[in-house]
């Protein structure tokens, strides 16, 4: 508002003088054309007169010999300068007086347009001289207006703006603490709600009824309270399972370290048996470790991917063949539906992916149980499926079941050929690759886990 006060003030009297202009122009024009006939009717400039009067000029009309033909009278008042003393370059004169002496000027220079200061009053004066040739004779025309307008008319647009200005600004004022209020009471809310959290309070709600924005933040904050709580969960589980993990092959390692001591030291064959347990307890610590290792080196980005051209086919053939033994202790039907294709990615670290797949399959598969494995090889893409059917996956656990050490069982057993690691590895595996993966479960159906990889190899 104070700007456009500012501007008010500053533009107020440049338009007006510019209206001025244009209006002297208009009349001087309209007075032209009543001059140029020759039959010059006292009435038409009479009403021209009351035209002229009404917009605030004085005016008055000479012959060629300096006669005055006509001086209506004007609105100007004691601000007229036709009958006062004016100075023009070294010329100094009263038009009334010596109108011959302005006719010259006018001659020299159609149409004249001076400004002059009144004596009168703070405002500069327009004189406005116009030759009218007719054909007849010459006219003539002098015209006199302020530029500027009357003080007292500034001050009542000045006044009348504060009042306006008023009146914005308290209307504004009540807007502005109302819009305030409206802002202000979800976000301290959310600000309550924020600290119930850092202190571990996983229940609150930051949902309100407010703006779109803020709406939006509380329901993304919702969500974030949400992964947070299941995040937390699983940092519980976490912290169980490798404290379980650790503490078991430890306590197992242990006891039977001291039954050899205590018992079976001098007995060659209970010895063994006790010592065979210590190294599978050991190997499954040292399988455990690298397991954590290598998933903290690829979701680290230190591991680097090396891709080159091979065969996927021989390379689900060697799982297989890897994991032979457990398929036929478990008799296993295992099928294998292949294509022929060859992909460009990391051989050793897709190998990898695949045997977890199907290690996973095999541990939660019954026995005498049937899994399908599949290689299929389209035109952009090849896709490779291992499905069996096991108990399936709950629809509340699918996103979770890629996270380090979480099980859908909770009471399931740990194995000495599992750390718990394997589909963590196989994401970070696949998401360096930049694959699509995923699952698909039915409860009492079995799973389908799933990659793709793009064929977007050199051929040579």
């Amino acid at each position: 508002m104070l700007l456009l006060g500012s501007l008010l003030v500053m533009l107020i009297k440049p338009y007006y003088r510019n209206d001025r202009i244009k209006t002297i122009d208009a009349i001087s024009a309209t007075m032209g054309s009543l001059l140029l006939n020759d039959d010059v009717r006292r009435n038409d400039i009479e009403s021209a007169a009351r035209t002229i009067i009404g917009n605030n000029v004085c005016v008055i009309i000479y012959n060629e010999s300096g006669e005055s033909i006509y001086y209506p009278p004007d609105s100007l008042g004691q601000l007229c300068m036709l009958d006062k003393q004016i100075s023009v370059g070294e010329e100094v004169f009263t038009i009334k007086n010596e109108p011959l002496k302005m006719i010259e000027l006018i001659k020299h220079e159609n149409p004249l347009s001076l400004t002059i200061n009144s004596p009168y009053a703070d405002l500069e004066m327009l004189l406005y001289g116009k030759q009218v040739k007719a054909n007849l004779a010459n006219y003539y025309l002098i015209l006199n207006t302020p530029l500027e307008p009357a003080e007292s008319y500034i001050d009542f647009i000045l006044n009348q703006y504060i009042y306006i200005a008023a009146i914005v600004i308290i209307i504004a004022l009540i807007v502005a603490l109302f819009l305030a209020k409206r802002i202000s009471s979800p976000i301290v809310k959310m600000k309550n709600e924020a600290n119930k959290l850092a202190q571990g309070d996983y229940d609150v709600r930051f949902k309100t009824n407010s703006f779109s924005e803020i709406n939006d933040l509380a329901s993304t904050l919702d969500d974030a309270t949400e992964k947070l709580s299941k995040v937390n969960e699983l940092r519980k589980d976490l912290v169980a399972n490798v404290s379980h993990d650790i503490k078991t092959p430890l306590t197992m390692i242990q006891a039977y370290a001291e039954m050899i001591k205590d018992i079976s030291g001098n007995d060659p064959k209970k010895r063994n048996e006790h010592l065979d347990v210590i190294l599978q307890e050991t190997e499954y610590l040292n399988k455990l470790v690298t397991d954590m290792s290598e998933l903290s080196k690829l979701q680290s980005g230190v591991i680097e991917i090396r891709r080159g051209n091979f065969d996927l086919k021989e390379c689900a053939d060697n799982v297989v063949l890897l994991l032979s033994k457990i398929i036929t202790e478990k008799n296993i039907n295992l099928v294998l539906d292949f294509d022929d294709c060859v992909v460009y990615a990391d051989e050793i670290k897709i190998s990898q992916v695949i045997y977890n797949f199907l290690s996973n399959a095999l541990k939660y598969s019954d026995a005498d149980s049937k899994i399908i494995m599949r290689i299929r090889n389209y035109e952009d893409k090849v896709r490779v499926e291992v499905s069996d059917n096991g108990n399936g996956i709950a629809p509340e656990a699918l996103p979770y079941i890629w996270d380090r050490y979480y099980k859908v069982d909770k009471n399931f057993n740990r194995s000495v050929n599992s750390t718990g690691l394997g589909l963590a590895i196989a994401k970070a595996i696949l998401e360096a690759h930049k694959c699509r993966y995923g699952v698909t479960s039915k409860l009492g159906e079995g799973s389908t886990f799933w990659f793709e990889l793009d064929k977007d190899y050199d051929e040579e």
